[in-house]
């Protein structure tokens, strides 16, 4: 799928492409690269779909890397969703990298008849590590949190603007 991306460094749009990965999962971000997530090693699960974002600019490059279920009962399950270490903080590269991968579950969910559903949990360390992350998805991806857990999910009418703002 082709979405933008905004380049920070030159102030503009680049277009980019969300990709399922089939083949060559060693190459996916790990830890040893910089990232959080051992995305190879989690990418094995059978239920599993990994999708990887690159720019047409440097394909070679993962900007984000997102892994859902879509087999769930009533919803899509976001597994993992990172984007790359040179795309956090004040000196990233590129914005937008993780509502296009947000946005792009919340497509799955409504493709794969989950009404746009979709669920996830924030699971940090420290329980003000988890509340900073749950009220960032809250107020940036639409996610509602699931009474006191750390589950969250994202309504059809959430689904629909994340994918309006970031899809099309």
């Amino acid at each position: 799928m082709n979405v933008k991306v905004f380049n920070c460094r030159s102030n503009s749009e680049d277009e980019a492409k969300i990709l399922l990965i089939t083949k060559n999962k060693n190459k996916l971000p790990s830890i040893s690269s910089g990232w959080r997530f051992n995305f190879n090693k989690h990418s094995k699960k059978k239920e599993h779909k990994t999708y990887t974002l690159t720019t047409l600019i440097n394909p070679d490059v993962v900007e984000g890397c997102l892994i859902i279920n879509t087999k769930t009962d009533f919803h899509v399950y976001m597994a993992f969703v990172e984007v790359a270490p040179h795309n956090k903080g004040n000196k990233r590269m590129y914005d937008k990298v993780a509502g296009c991968l947000i946005a792009f579950a919340c497509r799955q969910s409504f493709m794969n008849d989950k009404e746009g559903y979709v669920a996830f949990d924030v699971i940090e360390e420290k329980v003000e590590d988890e509340i900073k992350l749950m009220t960032l998805y809250s107020q940036k991806y639409n996610a509602v949190r699931l009474k006191n857990t750390t589950t969250m999910i994202i309504l059809p009418e959430g689904s629909e603007k994340l994918i309006t703002e970031y899809l099309n």
